[in-house]
């Protein structure tokens, strides 16, 4: 079976529950990060937004919230279905569609910012993907990604690891009612994923410049962002926080 397709099942099986598992296994934090992700964007009223997997739209949400016109992009049904409830009826809300993000169904520089949130790892191609939000993108535009990074501070590693080993795998089964392993997969993934340096090498070599970090939450979870040139040039890696 395609990783894709399996990914796509997985999210499937956890959509009903998804939200309150993030809130529960982050203690809330998870909704701090999105307002730091709207703050670290520098987001300005009226920009156009695309969220790529965007699964039940919190991302979405609280860039529409900040002024943006957000189209957010999933390519799990199950999870657009509860991203499309919860847009009904608000004042500008994000607009849903299924898109997979590395074929998205858009023309080359329609968007002035790009983000994802803990979805980038979940793409079978994660560079692939990012070329492909940057090709979504107008010069100028920036590519946001928020992901979950490992602590190096060693008391916090150590906290940090005994929970994501011993108690999220669990915890997550029994808060979403997933008997299948997408808490497992959702500790592999990450444990697995470049960050920091890494990943801002990644989206330079997508194409984008000027790439920079901020760690939040002792690194529990990292922003980076990223631009399109607006001429052809070499980007220089920046740290920040």
């Amino acid at each position: 079976m395609p990783e894709s397709l399996t990914i796509r099942r997985m999210f499937a099986r956890v959509a009903r529950r998804y939200d309150r598992a993030n809130h529960l296994l982050s203690l809330g934090v998870d909704r701090l990060w999105r307002r730091q992700a709207v703050r670290f964007a520098a987001l300005q009223p009226g920009e156009d937004v695309l969220d790529v997997c965007s699964g039940t739209g919190d991302l979405a949400f609280a860039f529409a919230r900040a002024g943006g016109r957000v189209t957010g992009a999933d390519f799990c049904g199950e999870m657009l279905v509860h991203a499309v409830r919860k847009a009904a009826g608000r004042a500008g809300a994000p607009r849903f569609l299924a898109a997979d993000t590395l074929a998205l169904p858009f023309d080359d520089e329609q968007f002035d910012l790009v983000t994802v949130a803990f979805g980038i790892r979940n793409v079978a191609d994660p560079r692939a993907g990012l070329r492909e939000m940057a090709r979504v993108l107008r010069p100028g535009g920036r590519a946001l990604v928020l992901e979950f990074c490992r602590p190096r501070a060693p008391l916090v590693r150590r906290l940090y690891l005994f929970y994501f080993r011993r108690i999220l795998p669990r915890l997550g089964s029994w808060i979403s009612g997933d008997r299948e392993g997408a808490y497992h997969y959702l500790q592999d993934s990450v444990m697995r994923f470049p960050e920091r340096d890494e990943f801002l090498a990644m989206m330079t070599d997508a194409g984008l410049v000027a790439p920079r970090l901020k760690i939040l939450s002792g690194g529990i979870a990292a922003l980076y962002l990223a631009e399109k040139p607006r001429v052809a040039s070499a980007g220089a890696r920046i740290a920040v926080g």
